[in-house]
């Protein structure tokens, strides 16, 4: 009944419009409504023009297709229309037996088509068995409907469309996370679908209030992106902020949620990433959970959390669901692990060029026979392991994984040999290098980074020695104590120190020692648990 309502407004306000009767209101509301402020063009009442105005925007490409039939009615009127869909993302099955097959055997009841009341009421309203249905006013909503996998009809003498939800287009399954492996813990991860992915997370917050939001983003792509929060928990400010940015987008096209990362970056500039990524859903249904958004992006199975924190790179989702005891140290030992494998390789050639007093005597006399025949300094022999390890690292990457794995393998083991064989590096450079590479694995959100920071801290090593170590360190620390992640401090809760959230910091505390969500993240609704330990008896 609402809906008919609606309807009738909307013609009357129409028919003021084109009769120039309207008042500022009316016309105000019609454009945008209908006109969105002029920009679009109104269907037309003849079908042969909207017909040549679908054809034309496509350029006559070949899987753009037509269907033109008769609506027919209890009283034997017709009426002419057509339907439009993109071949290959539609249901051929949805189009025959819930579209077509039902409008050219008649409307039940309706003896004539009254556009007084309604545009195109007695079709959605009583034919068209599928579960969405849409009225358009304009070519441009027609086209977008086309290009998303739906069906748009057409009839004659009506100055508005249908878009009738037929999506069915191939897509990936489900599968486990590849890059974000737990031991324990939902073994799904995002796909290349939007409403797959919204839906992931919708069975994890069942909740009203949590709020999808979409916009299209990309002159040429037109991608639908979608903007997740919880309403109530998530700061107004930073919802706003979050829309501005991505309003302000203005590109070709968006094939990926790395584009939106980079144009809605706070630091671009800076190798540290101010927007997080993850491709599970029960991390970003957490991340919504404690106040932050998710930004989904149709085609990518990586979905976009912000604010973001240096902290939650050493964070994974199998600490939440064991218990304290072991995630406790293995948070702090993720944290060594990145120190490890950025100043691993630094430390080792300021020791042996600079400081080598701080050596013990043994262990310098072992080290100065192994480099006994070296024909390159220190800082070189580095220099070039580590770029050896970089290629064969991307060559495990890029290769078929039937043989990827074994080239990177097979070739660390027989190259590093081979160069130790041939007194082109020492072993215990060697040993080194490969410490330092597989405790970088450790902390994977950071691989791009630590690559950067080992030949960084290695020049300054191989220049100054540990005072250039120290000077590194120290401009590493200002730069990432002046980052911010919309409006958040990047190095919370460290710098500046905010004891509340050191629970889940350095170290994780237990669940129930977690009571508030992370301070300046949801100040309307801060506590998220309120549970006695241990649980109160009933006696």
């Amino acid at each position: 009944m609402l809906r008919k309502i609606t309807q009738k407004i909307k013609y009357r306000i129409r028919k003021r419009y084109e009769s120039g009767r309207e008042s500022k209101s009316e016309k105000k509301f019609f454009k945008e409504i209908v006109e969105d402020n002029g920009k679009k063009r109104n269907i037309s009442k003849n079908i042969n023009d909207n017909y040549r105005s679908i054809q034309n925007e496509f350029c006559g490409s070949d899987d753009l297709k037509f269907r033109e039939f008769l609506i027919n009615s209890e009283t034997g009127k017709r009426r002419k229309a057509f339907i439009v869909f993109i071949d290959g993302l539609v249901s051929g099955k949805v189009i025959n037996e819930s579209i077509v097959g039902p409008l050219i055997s008649g409307i039940p009841g309706q003896t004539e088509f009254n556009e007084a009341e309604s545009n195109n009421a007695p079709i959605d309203n009583s034919m068209i068995s599928v579960g969405e249905i849409r009225e358009i006013f304009t070519i441009e909503d027609a086209i977008l409907g086309c290009l998303d996998g739906d069906t748009v009809l057409f009839a004659d003498g009506m100055s508005s469309a249908l878009i009738i939800g037929s999506k069915g287009y191939e897509k990936r399954s489900i599968t486990n996370p590849e890059d974000e492996v737990n031991v324990r813990g939902p073994k799904d991860s995002f796909v290349e679908n939007l409403r797959d992915n919204t839906a992931m997370i919708r069975r994890r917050v069942k909740n009203n209030n949590l709020v999808f939001e979409t916009i299209r983003l990309g002159e040429q792509t037109k991608t639908p992106v979608a903007v997740a929060y919880i309403d109530g928990i998530a700061e107004k400010t930073l919802i706003r902020e979050v829309k501005r940015r991505l309003k302000g987008i203005d590109i070709d096209g968006i094939l990926d949620s790395g584009y939106i990362a980079q144009l809605i970056d706070d630091a671009p500039f800076s190798i540290f990433e101010t927007v997080g990524y993850t491709e599970r859903p029960d991390v970003a249904s957490a991340k919504l959970l404690e106040g932050r958004i998710v930004i989904i992006v149709d085609g990518s199975p990586f979905a976009l959390t912000l604010p973001y924190l240096f902290i939650e790179a050493f964070q994974t989702p199998s600490d939440y669901y064991s218990k304290p005891a072991y995630s406790f140290f293995i948070r702090a030992f993720r944290i060594f692990a990145f120190i490890i494998t950025i100043m691993a390789p630094a430390i080792y050639v300021a020791i042996t060029t600079f400081h080598q007093e701080f050596l013990p005597s043994k262990l310098l006399i072992t080290i100065a026979k192994a480099r006994e025949g070296i024909p390159f300094s220190a800082f070189a022999e580095a220099l070039v392991m580590l770029l050896i390890f970089e290629i064969l690292k991307e060559a495990g990457l890029r290769l078929p994984k039937s043989i990827g794995q074994t080239i990177s393998i097979v070739g660390a083991l027989v190259m590093g040999d081979a160069a130790v064989s041939a007194g082109i590096a020492s072993a215990p450079l060697v040993i080194t290098i490969a410490f330092a590479a597989v405790a970088g694995f450790v902390v994977s959100f950071l691989n791009d980074q630590v690559f950067i920071l080992r030949i960084f801290f290695l020049v300054l090593a191989g220049l100054f020695g540990g005072y250039g170590i120290v000077f590194g360190f120290i401009l590493l620390t200002i730069n990432m104590v002046s980052l911010k992640s919309f409006g958040r401090f990047y190095m919370t809760p460290m710098m500046p120190l905010i004891w509340e959230d050191l629970k889940d910091g350095a170290v994780r505390a237990p669940l129930w020692v977690m009571r508030t969500r992370p301070v300046g993240f949801a100040t309307e609704n801060p506590i998220r648990e309120n549970n006695p330990i241990p649980p109160e008896s009933e006696e």
